[in-house]
């Protein structure tokens, strides 16, 4: 799917997203219209899903991070789309993922303070619809955080 140079092109990019065409052709040892040519395939297959800004929330003063292991009511049909609408209308809550398992979602959620934490759980969290079972993990240090992959 991807030869040599997809992979060279992909590896700069990826450790400087803002760079310059040029030089990331120059770095990347194309010219810069078949970096272009590639970068247009990479994402027409959606390969390259294009740029985002990345905000550091905890320089804002959100300083909790918690993830919630929900396992759903599942006797309900609809359980996991009522439940997935309904936390995605919860502003703190940063990413959403569902598993095969005894776990069914689980929610990584940030606050300002552990007051606000425990007034965001028990207001907005465990009103979400269909919850069975909740456990929460308090986040106590980031190890690894990367989405670069080894190109």
């Amino acid at each position: 799917m991807l030869d040599d140079t997809d992979r060279r092109i992909l590896r700069h990019y990826q450790a400087e997203p803002d760079i310059a065409a040029s030089d990331l052709a120059e770095r990347a040892g194309v010219t810069p219209s078949t970096l272009t040519r590639r970068l247009e395939r990479l994402r027409d297959k959606g390969i390259l899903r294009g740029l985002c800004g990345v905000i550091n929330w905890q320089a804002l003063g959100w300083e909790v991070e918690v993830s919630l292991r929900v396992t759903l009511d599942k006797t309900q049909p609809r359980a996991f789309d009522e439940f997935i609408a309904a936390a995605r209308e919860v502003s703190e809550v940063m990413e959403i993922q569902t598993f095969l398992g005894q776990t069914d979602v689980r929610l990584a959620v940030i606050a300002r303070d552990m007051a606000h934490y425990q007034q965001l759980y028990r207001k907005r969290l465990l009103t979400l619809p269909h919850i069975n079972d909740i456990e929460a993990l308090m986040h106590v240090a980031r190890v690894k955080d990367t989405e670069a992959l080894p190109l």
